[in-house]
C-alpha cells in the first residue's frame, strides 16, 4: 500500500529542467509552440508526464522532491526530483467543479457527483442496496418571489401560453407596462430578466441567497420534529429514526438559488450508530412527505438588523402555487434498481457543475479594483444585484455579501449531503487513484507489492496554466482523443451486453 499527500509522477524517460518553448527571434503562435514541442525527442515523456492534467484548463504546476520511505525501517528508498522531469515540474489538475471554467475538470466532478447522488438510492460504493427500500422522495424548494420576471409558462394540459397576459395595460410606479404576450424560447435572453429592474428588489435576493443554507438548516430541523412528532403517536422514541439527504443548489435565470433534495428516511441502531438500515415499520412514505410539505411551510425567520434595512428582511420558502411551499415527488426503482423518477441522479449531478452561468455571469472572485466592472447600481439585472451583494456587504457582520459577490450573495456549496446518505467525494478519488496506480502502471504496482511504503511529497505551488498556448494545444488534443477512445469502448460494451 503507497500513502500519498501529491501524485508522484511515473517513472520514465526524462528531461532536465524546465524549458519552455519560446522564441526571441519572432513572436510565434500556438501553431508553432505545438510544432516546437512536438519535433522534441522527448516529446512523448513530456506527453506521458502531463497525462494526468492533460485535459484540464489551468492546471498547477508544482515543483519540490518526493520520498518514497520504508515506514517499518525509516530507510530513504527513493528520492524523486522535479528537476529530473519534463519541464522540471508536476501538472496537477485544477479540480474546480465549475463547466464554464474548467470543462475537463467538471465532468469528473460530475460523474462523481452522480454516482455519489446515485449510491444514496440504490446503494454501492460501500452503501448497501437496501436502500432500495427506504422511503425517499425528491423535492424542490425554491425562493420567493422579489419582482415580476419573464418566464415560461404552459397551461394544466401542457401548451404553451403567453408570459404574462393582461387585456388592459398595466403599469407599474415607474410607468412600466407589466404585460408580456411572448411565447418565450427555451434559450431567450429576456428569461428571468425583470418587467421593470426599478421595481425588483435586488437587495431581497442577494441576502435570501446569502441566508438560503441557514434556511435549509433549519427546515431540516424542522422536518425531523415533525417526523419525531408521527413516531411518538405510533408509540416509538425519536431516536429510532434518522434523515439522510442530498441536495444540490441551483442557480435560476433570475439570479436566485433553489435546491433539488433527495430525502431518504432511514432507521437509526442504537448498538450500531453508523450503520444504514430501514426505518420503524408504522413509518413510511406519506409520513415523510407530510413532514417535508409541514416544515417547508412554517420554516422562516427573520435576518439581523442591518443599516439598510433595520428590521431585518424575512427570509422562507416560495410558494409553489394552492398553497404548496415544496414539490415532492416520491422516487421510485425499478426492479434491476435503475432510477425511473427522471434519472433524479443524472439531473442533480448536472446542476453541480453549473453556478451563475444561467443569468450570463461567470467571473472569479471581485475586489475593489475590479467590482465597477461587474456591478452598477443602474445597469442590467446581474449587475445590479452585484452591486446590491457588494454594497449591503460593506456593512459590519454583512463582509460574507462582497466576499460572495460573484456568486450573486451565495457562498455555499453547490452539494452537500449528510453524512450517512452516500460515500464523499474524497473516498471516490481515492479510489480512482488506486484504480489509476494498480490497473494503468502495473509495473509501478508490482514493485511496491512485496512491501509497504510511504510517499512524502514536498512540493510547492509553482503557477497555474500551461507554459505556452501550444503545451495547452498539445495536451488537451490528447486528452480530447483519449476520452473519445474510452467513451467509445464504453459504447462498445453497452452494445454488447445490451
Amino acid at each position: 500500500m503507497t500513502v500519498t499527500i501529491e501524485p508522484v509522477t511515473p517513472g520514465g524517460i526524462r528531461r532536465p529542467g524546465p524549458q519552455p518553448f519560446v522564441s526571441g527571434r519572432r513572436a510565434v503562435d500556438a501553431a508553432d509552440f505545438g510544432r516546437l514541442r512536438a519535433q522534441d525527442p522527448n516529446y512523448f515523456a513530456w506527453l506521458h508526464h502531463v497525462r494526468p492534467a492533460a485535459g484540464c484548463t489551468r492546471p498547477v504546476r508544482l515543483t519540490g522532491e518526493s520520498a518514497t520511505i520504508n515506514p517499518a525501517t525509516g530507510e530513504l528508498l527513493a528520492l524523486a526530483s522535479t528537476e529530473d522531469m519534463p519541464d522540471g515540474q508536476i501538472y496537477k489538475p485544477c479540480g474546480n467543479r465549475r463547466a464554464a471554467v474548467c470543462p475537463s475538470c467538471a465532468e469528473v466532478y460530475r460523474r462523481d457527483a452522480f454516482h455519489l447522488i446515485r449510491a444514496g438510492l440504490i446503494g454501492g460504493k460501500g452503501i448497501p442496496t437496501a436502500v432500495t427500500a427506504h422511503p425517499a422522495v425528491f423535492v424542490t424548494l425554491t425562493a420567493p418571489s422579489f419582482g415580476a420576471v419573464h418566464t415560461r409558462r404552459t397551461s394544466k394540459t401542457g401548451q404553451a401560453i403567453p408570459c404574462r397576459p393582461r387585456r388592459a395595460e398595466v403599469l407599474c410606479p415607474h410607468g412600466v407596462d407589466l404585460r408580456c404576450q411572448r411565447l418565450h424560447a427555451a434559450d431567450e435572453k429576456a428569461l428571468g430578466t425583470p418587467l421593470c429592474l426599478d421595481c425588483y428588489d435586488h437587495h431581497a435576493q442577494v441576502v435570501f441567497n446569502n441566508q438560503a443554507g441557514e434556511l435549509w438548516r433549519r427546515t431540516t430541523i424542522a422536518i425531523r420534529r415533525e417526523l419525531a412528532k408521527t413516531a411518538r403517536a405510533f408509540g416509538l422514541t425519536a431516536g429510532s429514526l434518522r434523515l439522510s439527504y442530498g441536495k444540490v443548489a441551483e442557480m435560476q435565470r433570475r439570479g436566485v438559488v433553489h435546491y433539488h433534495v433527495i430525502i431518504r428516511l432511514d432507521g437509526n441502531e442504537p448498538d450500531c450508530p453508523g450503520a444504514i438500515v430501514a426505518p420503524p415499520a408504522p413509518l413510511g412514505l406519506l409520513d415523510l412527505v407530510a413532514a417535508v410539505e409541514q416544515a417547508a411551510a412554517s420554516t422562516a425567520f427573520t435576518t439581523d438588523p442591518h443599516p439598510h434595512q433595520p428590521a431585518g428582511w424575512s427570509i422562507g420558502w416560495g410558494d409553489e402555487g394552492k398553497g404548496r411551499y415544496a414539490d415532492i415527488r416520491p422516487v421510485r426503482l425499478a426492479g434491476d434498481g435503475e432510477i425511473t423518477d427522471g434519472m433524479v441522479a443524472a439531473y442533480l449531478a448536472k446542476y453541480a457543475t453549473k453556478s451563475t452561468e444561467a443569468t450570463g455571469h461567470a467571473s472569479g472572485r471581485l475586489n475593489g479594483d475590479i467590482i465597477d466592472l461587474y456591478a452598477n447600481p443602474d445597469g442590467t439585472h446581474t449587475e445590479r444585484l452585484i452591486d446590491a451583494a457588494w454594497t449591503l456587504g460593506g456593512a459590519p457582520d454583512w463582509t460574507g455579501l462582497r466576499r460572495w459577490a460573484h456568486m450573486l450573495g451565495f457562498g455555499g456549496h453547490f452539494l452537500t449531503k449528510s453524512r450517512r446518505y452516500s460515500v464523499t467525494f474524497r473516498i471516490l478519488r481515492d479510489a480512482r487513484v488506486i484504480w489509476r496506480r494498480t490497473v494503468e502502471h502495473d509495473q509501478d504496482a508490482a514493485e511496491h507489492d512485496s512491501e509497504t511504503t510511504v510517499v512524502i511529497n514536498t512540493l510547492a505551488y509553482t503557477g497555474s496554466g500551461w507554459l505556452t498556448t501550444g503545451d495547452a494545444l498539445l495536451a488537451n488534443t490528447a486528452a480530447a482523443m483519449a476520452r473519445e477512445r474510452a467513451e467509445a469502448g464504453r459504447e462498445a460494451m453497452r452494445e454488447l451486453v445490451g
